[in-house]
């Protein structure tokens, strides 16, 4: 069994009504924009999440996104958006627009195609992470960009199957995103396909800068692929790649997105 995983589950049937994580804790839900857009590429209408640095309203500069899974105000919208905000008021990353995309099927939308039949009690195998991400890149994006102002530069931050999403993204579609933010991230999946492929993935990455932060908890189903993906970049160091690993044996599963997120942030943020 995946015990993170496992965890993860019981714990999102315990959220009640009000805005508290999964995890129990209770986070002010900060002013934000919110809207319903219509997704033919996941055939339901998905709700979207979007706050907006203080300086956004005060001038007229446009700024990168950064992109989340999870993002539903029930969800981890609330403190990453928090969390933004106090950093960028500490000085110590410069101002991003937040992106949070609420949830229907976690499950389905952020895993890939699967040939481990033991992954189906989990997870579906029909790689619904294909057809969420045709929904963020040429569906959402396109909307956000119409609605606000916005550079080019773009990421994306995500925790465990979100995870997994971010470095199956990262992998197969390099291309996707300038920085990439994922904690203990799901690389069971699929018999821990993407580890076994990436160092001749890691060989078709695009001719741009990249940034990749990943950590890894105590949880020995995760950490184990953790530690072997984080041994592939340091032999193969790909010259366009700048990356970090997070190797956090004291976190749990559970703890690691709040114990890390603000170093994710001020490390991967900043240029």
């Amino acid at each position: 069994m995946k015990q993170a995983l496992f965890f993860s589950l019981m714990m999102l049937l315990l959220v009640s009504c009000k805005t508290k994580s999964p995890y129990g804790f209770n986070d002010p839900i900060p002013k934000h924009d919110h809207f319903s857009i219509q997704s033919n590429e996941v055939k339901e209408k998905r709700v979207i999440n979007v706050w907006l640095p203080p300086i956004y309203e005060e001038s007229d500069m446009a700024l990168p996104v950064l992109y989340m899974p999870d993002g539903g105000v029930k969800e981890d919208f609330p403190h990453i958006a928090n969390t933004l905000s106090k950093l960028l008021a500490n000085k110590s990353i410069p101002p991003f627009i937040l992106v949070g995309i609420e949830n229907t099927d976690r499950r389905r939308d952020l895993t890939g195609f699967s040939e481990t039949e033991e992954d189906a009690q989990y997870c579906p195998l029909t790689d619904g992470a294909k057809n969420f991400r045709a929904f963020i890149v040429s569906e959402l994006m396109p909307e956000i960009n119409k609605r606000y102002r916005t550079q080019n530069k773009k990421g994306i931050i995500g925790e465990s199957l979100a995870g997994l999403f971010v470095m199956e993204t990262f992998l197969q579609h390099p291309e996707t995103f300038d920085f990439y933010i994922a904690m203990d991230p799901s690389l069971w999946w699929n018999d821990h396909y993407l580890v076994k492929q990436s160092e001749k993935l890691l060989t078709a990455l695009p001719n741009k800068e990249l940034k990749l932060w990943f950590a890894g908890s105590d949880a020995k189903d995760i950490s184990i692929y953790t530690n072997d993906l984080a041994k592939v970049l340091s032999q193969k160091q790909p010259q366009q790649l700048s990356w970090k690993y997070e190797d956090e044996p004291g976190e749990q599963h559970h703890t690691i997105f709040r114990a890390t997120k603000e170093k994710a942030f001020i490390w991967t943020l900043n240029e």
